[in-house]
């Protein structure tokens, strides 16, 4: 099974109108609602793909109850702790040139028995799983080391952990060397602390992530492909030109393919060619997170992964 994390959750709400003015009233074309949130993406595509899939985390109140709805229509199976305040809503409002501006709520508080709950449940999915993955923020008062900490125990019992966050909580569960991490141009230098110019800087930060034990670092170059290490060896992924309809959580079915492709026991060109795949897939729908599972293996044809 792979159990993905999903701390802090989202309505999302999609609204599509000509041009954003500031002072004046915009009228949206079309709204669209979805369960959000970058671990829920994750589940729909490994879903998709046919894998055992469970994803857990924070739900609260009727923004709660909206999501576990949608999880349930798409058959996704879910696990969530329950918790007193409501899972928070985010906006993305879409303009004619397909800028996307994003309004993001911090997300609800968690009690002290809530979180209990959800790290007892976190213990007991570590043991039935084989793979588990991290990704997104987490309510405002989490300890920014709770990922770092649920690395640990994945650790300890031999278990994949492969996470997929920013700031303080990539820069913590980095600490805890995550099996997988996959950071953008800015997040290396954020993580780093050094000043990427070319591939060669980024290659020479792969490497050094590599040696202090995350065997797995995947860096976007958007329609460039990625660069990877993995354990110590060096790859490059190209993918097809399309014409994007929506890349926004192009990264979650990257890292979905990455999953399903290491539970099924891939080999690592196998697993990168089924990752970038999704990914791909991904941007040619104008859902986030969603991809259609013929469209993935028609473009699993045309992805290139060479040993650099």
């Amino acid at each position: 099974m792979i159990t993905i994390v999903n701390l802090n959750p989202s309505i999302d709400k999609k609204y599509e109108l000509s041009n954003i003015e500031k002072g004046k009233v915009i009228r949206a074309r079309t709204v669209d609602n979805t369960a959000g949130g970058k671990g829920i993406h994750v589940a729909n595509v490994a879903t998709i793909l046919g894998e055992d899939v469970l994803v857990t985390g924070f739900l609260g109140g009727k923004t709660g109850e909206f999501i576990e709805e949608k999880l349930n229509d798409h058959r996704i199976k879910n696990d969530f702790i329950k918790i007193q305040n409501p899972t928070r809503e985010c906006l993305a409002l879409i303009t004619d040139d397909l800028t996307q501006t994003e309004i993001l709520e911090p997300g609800p508080e968690v009690t002290e028995e809530e979180k209990a709950k959800f790290l007892k449940k976190y213990d007991e999915l570590v043991q039935k799983s084989s793979i588990i993955v991290a990704s997104g923020s987490i309510p405002k008062n989490i300890s920014k080391d709770i990922y770092a900490k649920m690395i640990c125990k994945a650790s300890k019992v031999g278990k994949k952990f492969l996470l997929d966050t920013s700031g303080e909580l990539l820069i913590k569960g980095i600490e805890a060397k995550p099996y997988l991490i996959k950071p953008n141009r800015e997040e290396l230098e954020m993580i780093t602390g050094s000043y990427i110019v070319s591939e060669k800087d980024i290659l020479m930060q792969i490497d050094k992530l590599n040696t202090i034990g995350i065997q797995c670092v995947i860096v976007s170059l958007g329609e460039e492909g990625s660069l990877v290490g993995y354990k110590g060896n060096k790859y490059r992924i190209q993918v097809p030109k399309i014409k994007a309809v929506n890349p926004v959580g192009s990264g979650d079915a990257l890292v979905a393919g990455f999953a399903v492709g290491a539970k099924r026991g891939y080999s690592i060109k196998d697993t990168l060619i089924l990752a970038a795949a999704c990914g791909t897939a991904n941007a040619l729908e104008k859902e986030t997170g969603f991809v259609r599972k013929e469209v993935v293996e028609k473009i699993i044809q045309e992805i290139k992964v060479d040993k650099i």
